[in-house]
């Protein structure tokens, strides 16, 4: 089986090496001859709304994937009607505007933060004073790691808001003074079999994921979660890995934002879980039995963000596993990132410290 990947990220890279030991092999469309994925994998070079490139992609694999949410809904219809396309062309469609995605929430009785269409100042004013602030002004699309987004503090604030963002349709968001962040990471096959990853407890600094925590144990979170995304899972008949973040405030689950593929906050997993979220995402678009989720031990996952430190230093702390992404550094890039696994959560604990101190020397 050939599987076709739209983006050759890291995500992408991770696929395909969770992938060849089942005998899978891999073949990318991206813009960059250079990305990730060229390290395990042959590279179509192309724009994601490059009509003829996607179909020469779609021509020479069994099943077409993604790595990244920014592939245009109306170029991959095409191929979806020729190939399997997994997880859906609705679901990423979704995934693209804040304002679908928490019109979708809201529908499904998924709680989110209060929110407003901003499509004039005059739209941000009547937004802010309905919702209140703090909140954040946000572009509906396109928004990734932090960008895009604009955190309103105090009214004088509404002006520079929208002299910042207000080019592009945007989306207004009460502020949630939550306790911490989690995500939980679910997969479907084509069978309808599901099957769910503990949930992970992230830290973000700048809107970009620094470290993360698993399993972080909360039953009554965790079946909150579980919940949700099996709402989302049968709306889209959705095959494939599925991701939500969610802010936790007062015992409840207040959705962020999801992601329909594979996630960064879910990279401890090829060390940490009996089957890793790679490998099922694999398995679930292909119709095979899902793998395991149960983890193995404490894991955390650290992201290197801009720079790498000593690999010597990285690998003298206990239970690290380092992967690095072949990228060149640059400022608030993810470079890489080591996954570190214990017998216990103390022993997890102290490692990440270790970690951290090393990734700021």
């Amino acid at each position: 089986m050939r599987i076709g990947i739209v983006g050759a990220g890291q995500l992408g890279r991770m696929l395909a090496l969770a992938g060849y030991p089942l005998g899978l092999r891999f073949v990318f469309l991206d813009r960059s001859e250079d990305a990730p994925g060229a390290q395990v994998g042959r590279i179509i070079p192309g724009a994601f709304d490059d009509a003829e490139r996607l179909a020469e992609l779609a021509d020479c694999v069994d099943v077409v994937t993604f790595d990244v949410e920014n592939v245009p809904e109306t170029a991959v219809r095409n191929i979806a009607a020729r190939k399997p396309f997994l997880p859906p062309v609705e679901a990423l469609g979704a995934s693209q505007d804040r304002l679908t995605e928490k019109t979708l929430f809201s529908k499904l009785k998924i709680p989110t933060p209060p929110f407003a269409p901003v499509d004039s100042f005059e739209d941000l004013e009547r937004a802010a004073a309905k919702i209140d602030i703090p909140g954040v002004l946000k572009t509906r699309r396109l928004g990734y790691d932090g960008r895009g987004q604009y955190f309103v503090r105090k009214r004088s604030d509404l002006k520079i808001a929208w002299r910042t963002l207000g080019s592009v349709p945007l989306i207004y968001e009460g502020f949630v003074d939550f306790s911490r962040e989690v995500s939980l990471i679910g997969v479907r096959s084509t069978s309808g079999e599901t099957r769910f990853y503990p949930l992970s407890w992230n830290t973000h600094q700048a809107g970009i994921l620094r470290h993360s925590i698993a399993p972080y144990r909360n039953a009554p979170l965790q079946k909150q979660a579980e919940r949700h995304l099996t709402r989302l899972m049968k709306h889209f008949d959705y095959a494939g890995v599925l991701t939500v973040e969610f802010f936790v405030k007062r015992g409840r689950l207040i959705a962020n934002e999801m992601a329909p593929r594979v996630h960064n906050s879910g990279n401890w997993t090829i060390e940490g879980a009996e089957t890793s979220q790679f490998e099922n995402h694999l398995r679930a678009i292909l119709g095979l039995p899902l793998g395991s989720t149960r983890p193995i031990g404490h894991s955390a996952m650290v992201n290197f963000i801009g720079r790498i430190p000593s690999l010597r230093n990285i690998l003298q702390v206990p239970g690290v596993h380092f992967h690095s992404y072949g990228k060149e550094p640059r400022p608030n890039r993810k470079l890489g990132h080591c996954t570190i696994n214990a017998s216990s959560s103390a022993g997890r604990d102290r490692a990440l410290r270790q970690l951290l101190r090393q990734k700021l020397a």
